[in-house]
């Protein structure tokens, strides 16, 4: 009889709520293709940190350009070497800390914008959001692709950071669509009017009660935008107007090699990293999107 009544009490203890983080992460890892995507792009990411450990040469190092350029894969160079006898493996390797870094913080200053952007669109309503979004589809008429070109042509030289903030800069319009949409069907909903009632400034709601409750689209959002300026970059670099030489990008790799069809392994390594590490990145947005739409 004490025991029930100890198992009893246990019972009615309440337990601590799941995060919705916690919630979505649980209901992405049953799903075996999701566990195959994570496990595939956290060993990429894991190559990239560790780079400068695992990386058997000097990705700049030209040692010999008439002996060792153009080698097929070997045991000594299990990717191969470039024209310039670099090794491409270590190009490889780099490539994947410096294309994972640039989609990363690219997006993030995206996202920031964007966020920013449609939020206070879609919480202010009125004539504000009439003319935000004017705005924004002025910029959305113009494609990104073709906006970025005239941009790097007009600055070839431009930095590494200078490359992420115009990536950035010209990436945000359609998570700003997203979140205004959001906020617009949130902005009446039963808890922004407590509060309201409760005296609770229009920042305050807008930080503290609807920017929280969009974490799942801005996540989805997050993936996708970094697979898409992953791939981004790696077309500018390849057209010569990216990520500046003798840094590796998987783009600028591919671009080495492009001029001889005999060195295939210049388009081979790198692009099956590029494409393994987009296709991971959709996968988990897709799962993300099912888990926190279930939500």
């Amino acid at each position: 009889m004490p025991g029930q009544i100890q198992d009893s009490a246990l019972a009615s203890i309440p337990r601590p709520r799941e995060s919705a983080f916690a919630l979505g992460l649980r209901r992405i890892l049953r799903t075996p293709s999701s566990r195959v995507a994570l496990v595939i792009l956290g060993t990429i990411v894991l190559v990239g940190l560790l780079a400068p450990f695992i990386a058997p040469y000097d990705p700049a190092a030209q040692p010999d350009v008439v002996a060792l350029k153009s080698l097929a894969p070997s045991l000594a160079h299990p990717f191969g070497t470039d024209p310039y006898s670099r090794d491409v493996l270590s190009r490889v390797i780099y490539g994947a800390r410096l294309s994972l870094t640039i989609g990363l913080l690219a997006t993030l200053v995206s996202l920031t914008l964007g966020v920013a952007y449609g939020a206070i669109a879609g919480y202010a309503g009125g004539v504000v959001d009439a003319v935000m979004m004017r705005v924004l589809d002025a910029f959305l008429a113009i494609p990104r692709l073709l906006l970025l070109l005239g941009i790097l042509v007009a600055w070839p030289q431009l930095s590494i950071g200078a490359l992420v903030v115009f990536l950035g800069l010209t990436g945000w319009f359609g998570v700003s669509r997203i979140v205004r949409g959001q906020v617009l069907a949130l902005k009446h909903a039963e808890f922004v009017t407590a509060a309201q009632a409760l005296g609770a400034s229009r920042r305050r709601i807008l930080v503290r009660h609807l920017l929280p409750n969009l974490i799942s689209p801005i996540v989805v959002a997050a993936t996708v935008g970094v697979a898409h300026v992953i791939v981004l970059e790696a077309g500018l670099s390849y057209l010569g107007i990216g990520v500046p030489q003798p840094l590796a990008s998987w783009g600028n790799i591919i671009q080495d090699g492009a001029d001889q069809f005999a060195l295939w392994w210049m388009s081979l390594f790198p692009g099956l990293f590029m494409v393994l590490t987009v296709m991971t990145l959709n996968i988990l947005g897709e799962a993300l999107r099912d888990a926190y739409d279930r939500r």
